[in-house]
């Protein structure tokens, strides 16, 4: 879902035109639109991770030397 929010905003459409397309694919409001606090969230989160590529990284790397133990 974050894949087409970012297309479809790089095309101009508002986050509200978008959300009716958007689909939850499992849970408990499997089916249902997310709602635009879910959206908003999701992109802070994305342009967080990008900002800080290395503490990404170094959270996957802290997390796969916990699996290994």
């Amino acid at each position: 879902m974050l894949h087409t929010v970012l297309r479809r905003r790089a095309a101009g459409e508002s986050v509200e035109q978008i959300r009716p397309d958007l689909i939850i694919p499992t849970g408990k409001r499997k089916g249902q639109n997310p709602g635009l606090a879910s959206i908003y969230r999701a992109l802070a989160e994305h342009e967080k991770a990008q900002a800080h590529p290395e503490a990404v990284e170094q959270a996957h790397a802290d997390f796969a030397a916990l699996q290994t133990n």
